[in-house]
């Protein structure tokens, strides 16, 4: 029963995911639905609106999940995530930058928008879980040697999201004048794909791990 319990507790934080491609499902449909916008024709209105849906719930659900409890209470929790929140951003700018993001003020709305929901998916989790503890950030994003369900689910949806940004850039420079291929639209829904595709991969992580607990001896 003590095992069992344990395996439960594992695949808790599995909510947060859940919760998150909700939240993402939600803020499409409304911006489609309600005020008519997409990504193609309004991305950045539809990237801030993304933005505003997931930034609550990233911050107030991943905080529930921070390390040294005894020393990290959930609101110092929440003012990290709250502060790697345009760390993020910035570091998310400037490497679609160097990989060739078009610059201009024409743009810069766009990217960042972009920027910070990107910031969402990839660092403000691991700011409100870990903190300023370089070793786990130096675990997770350099190494990639997730030991936890937490860590799976901050390493894979991370990887998950940069991955499939750096997938849907490929179109951009092809010569098909299609209005998908401007900048950030092929790169945001790639990189929502990949977010989700992650999703999906950490569930089955978490879940497997969580069975082969139960079937440990004590």
């Amino acid at each position: 029963m003590k095992t069992k319990t344990k395996a439960d507790l594992s695949a808790e934080p599995l909510s947060v995911h859940l919760i998150s491609g909700l939240g993402l499902a939600l803020t499409l449909f409304l911006a489609h639905n309600l005020y008519s916008i997409n990504l193609v024709s309004h991305p950045s209105l539809t990237l801030f609106l993304i933005s505003v849906i997931q930034c609550p719930i990233v911050l107030l659900f991943c905080s529930r999940y921070r390390k040294n409890r005894e020393r990290c209470s959930y609101l110092k929790a929440v003012g990290r995530g709250l502060l790697g929140l345009p760390i993020g951003a910035l570091v998310n700018a400037l490497g679609a930058i160097a990989l060739g993001a078009p610059v201009g003020t024409q743009y810069f709305s766009q990217t960042i928008n972009w920027s910070i929901m990107m910031s969402l998916f990839t660092i403000v989790p691991a700011a409100c879980v870990f903190g300023s503890s370089w070793k786990d950030w130096q675990r997770i994003f350099a190494n990639t040697k997730p030991i936890g369900s937490v860590d799976f689910i901050i390493c894979l949806s991370a990887h998950g999201a940069v991955i499939g940004a750096w997938l849907g850039a490929w179109p951009m420079p092809l010569d098909w004048e299609r209005p998908w291929q401007e900048w950030p639209i092929c790169v945001s829904y790639g990189a929502m794909a990949g977010y989700l595709v992650a999703m999906v991969a950490s569930f089955g992580f978490v879940l497997v791990r969580g069975r082969l607990q139960l079937i440990k001896p004590d």
